[in-house]
């Protein structure tokens, strides 16, 4: 980021570029299902490439429409205040325009897919535009970003297989779970200054219980990728190389302190391990 022109660090910044966690969880639901469907490696990592810059250009892009949404609840919140649009470094219209470059970016990346894949990936925009809304009206904005990260599983089975079944519905399920969990854990670090300015969240919502409620997000996770690998036939290996990640997830949840927002921020960013583990265990089911 320092090395970087001067006029250029605003936009990095806006698309959280210092902050590579979120491309990661957006990109690996994509991974989970072209390494469970794909046949040809050649054109297979073809995909997970366009998958990862997508997941940089696309996650940009929701990190600039959330802003635009959030400016003014931004500058009331200690974390977020510093933000580009929050700060004034960044007017919203010159948001507007980055935003659509943006956009522009991600439809050139989306058009070297299927027709079905580019169907799909405008729909997700449906999700994007409304996440910023719903930590307004519902508990459960989670839930929402669960839908739209997890749509990258949707997204990945149908590039690679150029159709949508009961695995890819399984995948996205299963992404769903996992995220909700995930951003429940993440959103503990900002819930008494949401609870201020009356943002909501499933960290309010569930709070002191807030371990279970995780916890059965991550054995849902974990149901549900076990029923996609049995579903999608792949051998017995992947069956035991799930451990893994369950492990890892079991130690998020024992070692969870709601009221501890550093130790909070390590446990969502240890998930990008958690879901190469996963990508793991499905290419040893490949075999």
């Amino acid at each position: 980021m320092a090395r970087l022109p001067p006029g250029w660090r605003p936009y990095a910044l806006l698309m959280r570029l210092d902050r590579p966690i979120g491309a990661w969880l957006l990109f690996l639901p994509g991974l989970w299902a072209i390494a469970m469907i794909h046949e040809d490696w050649q054109q297979g990592l073809w995909l997970v490439f366009l998958f990862a810059l997508g997941a940089v250009v696309m996650r940009g892009a929701g990190c600039v429409v959330n802003d635009l949404w959030d400016r003014k609840l931004d500058a009331m919140v200690e974390r977020t205040r510093g933000r580009p649009i929050a700060s004034g470094a960044v007017s919203p219209r010159q948001a507007i325009i980055f935003l659509v470059g943006l956009c522009c970016l991600g439809l050139l990346i989306l058009l070297q897919l299927n027709l079905l894949s580019v169907a799909l990936g405008v729909l997700s925009l449906l999700p994007v535009l409304v996440y910023p809304l719903a930590k307004r009206v519902t508990d459960y904005p989670q839930a929402v970003l669960g839908i739209t990260f997890g749509w990258g599983a949707t997204l990945g089975y149908a590039a690679a297989a150029d159709t949508w079944n009961l695995t890819a519905l399984l995948l996205h399920s299963a992404a769903f779970c996992w995220i909700l969990g995930y951003d429940t854990i993440y959103a503990h670090q900002d819930r008494e200054d949401d609870a201020a300015i009356g943002v909501r969240s499933t960290a309010r919502r569930f709070e002191a219980t807030t371990r279970p409620f995780v916890a059965a997000c991550y054995g849902a996770t974990l149901v549900l990728l076990l029923a996609a690998g049995w579903a999608a036939g792949l051998g017995w290996v992947f069956y035991p190389a799930l451990l893994l990640p369950a492990l890892m997830l079991g130690r998020q949840v024992m070692d969870l302190d709601i009221d501890d927002p550093a130790l909070c921020l390590d446990l969502f960013k240890s998930n990008r391990d958690v879901g190469l583990a996963i990508g793991l265990a499905i290419l040893l089911g490949r075999w």
